[in-house]
């Protein structure tokens, strides 16, 4: 395992205890809970299967296995170990579904998540890489947000489009109790360039079926250049602003967390290098098959001139 120089941190800036909590289970990951987060059921029904086309946009890796996609993850409203989405899902219901598209466009509008379901689906196999230093190969179905958005018409004043999470704790034991992980709703944010850029997808499935509970059904955001956790799960609200919108791990920790989140291995986490990531299914958090993480998770050659003269460093 390579040998990382981390910077001294001040006392000032030493991680809070909640905040630290949260990641608790990294950590545990690292030090053998990997296998045991591969390992997960749930009540809930089977997920059908969805009518597609191959999309223009992918990657000829390997797919990351899919029991290990739906098994595997962060989606903190069912609880913050890896296996707790697949584990306390059973119960949530995400049908009927509703999302409501506002702010500044001049068409406000609620959709129904069977009318999405009509839009053209296609599959786009994309890396997705987790702020924690893992990563997948996922087969996500959906179609790109734009689409979306040219049905509310933006208006001119409109630069960032928010995002919100459903908040429903009696189907979502992370969401009650006397400990809570975040403040709910999960919140999220893009430039509207960002938005709209080809490679930004709603998903309603993978691997062939509608999304299990557990990876965000019945819809979620897929931005494959950023860092997991701007993937949003769960929609419920989208809102379109003229200032920068407010995203939940960055008003948790700013010092850590940012809004624009894009991966870059040249920008080290605080606490753990961003150098090289552990493809999950294949081993190696310690150093065995750890591959190195590619400036913008790969996708620089389409996404890289969105970022020109900007200090590419202040984007965390």
């Amino acid at each position: 395992m390579p040998a990382y120089n981390y910077p001294k941190i001040a006392s000032s800036e030493i991680t809070p205890e909640r905040l630290f909590l949260n990641r608790r289970h990294f950590m545990a990951v690292m030090a053998g809970g990997a296998a045991a987060g591969l390992v997960g059921t749930s009540a809930q029904a089977a997920p059908a299967p969805l009518s597609f086309t191959a999309g223009s946009f992918g990657t000829d890796e390997k797919k990351t296995p899919e029991k290990d996609v739906t098994n595997y993850n962060n989606f903190y409203e069912f609880g913050t170990g890896k296996s707790d989405p697949a584990n306390n899902s059973g119960s949530f219901n995400p049908l009927p579904w509703t999302i409501e598209v506002g702010g500044l466009v001049a068409k406000s509008r609620t959709f129904d998540i069977d009318d999405l379901l009509k839009l053209p689906l296609e599959e786009r196999v994309y890396r997705m890489r987790c702020v924690e230093a893992w990563s997948m190969v996922i087969p996500w179905i959906g179609f790109p947000l734009s689409a979306l958005l040219d049905q509310v018409e933006p208006l001119g004043s409109a630069k960032y489009v928010a995002f919100e999470t459903i908040v429903r704790p009696e189907e979502m034991s992370g969401q009650k109790g006397y400990f809570q992980a975040l403040d709910w709703p999960y919140r999220e944010g893009l430039r509207l360039d960002e938005a709209r850029h080809p490679l930004t997808i709603l998903s309603v499935g993978l691997y062939g079926k509608t999304l299990p509970n557990q990876n965000g059904a019945p819809i979620r955001l897929v931005v494959p250049w950023k860092y997991g956790f701007k993937g949003i799960k769960s929609i419920v609200k989208i809102t379109l602003t003229e200032e920068q919108p407010e995203n939940t791990w960055k008003m948790l920790q700013s010092s850590e967390y940012g809004f624009y989140a894009n991966v870059n291995p040249e920008v080290d986490h605080p606490r753990w290098s961003q150098a090289t990531e552990n493809r999950i299914g294949e081993g190696g958090f310690f150093g065995a098959n750890r591959r190195d993480t590619l400036m913008f998770n790969g996708y620089a050659e389409q996404v890289a001139s969105l970022y020109d003269g900007m200090d590419l460093r202040a984007n965390y």
